[in-house]
């Protein structure tokens, strides 16, 4: 499968959503708080398998700003400081379309561990 290229990005701050288009007519609406707590990060996702970090309290995270890096990816820059890990476009596009698998594990993995959003 070839890298999906995006069409258009637009941050929705007053809704904390990122809406990302691809070129393929996939459209995705990604809540920030989603892509903060699948972040790409080191911090986040550990040095290797197994070591993803839980990520919890985000529930009014926003992004307060978007920088492209080259040709294949962008760097969130989140309000509550974080600003590592680079989502490239095959990462968006799996984010969304996986969205509807993995928050619901994320708000299940939250409840077992007694966090919160």
């Amino acid at each position: 499968m070839s890298t999906p290229r995006p069409t258009d990005i637009v941050l929705h701050q007053a809704s904390h959503v990122l809406e990302v288009a691809f070129e393929d007519g996939r459209r995705y609406r990604l809540p920030c708080e989603y892509l903060r707590v699948e972040s790409p990060s080191a911090e986040v996702q550990g040095h290797g398998p197994g070591q993803k970090v839980l990520v919890a309290g985000k529930r009014d995270v926003n992004i307060r700003a978007i920088e492209p890096i080259g040709n294949y990816a962008v760097l969130l820059r989140f309000d509550d400081g974080h600003e590592s890990g680079l989502y490239s476009w095959s990462l968006l596009a799996t984010l969304g379309e996986e969205h509807a698998t993995r928050w619901p594990a994320y708000l299940a993995a939250l409840e077992a561990a007694g966090l919160s959003r």
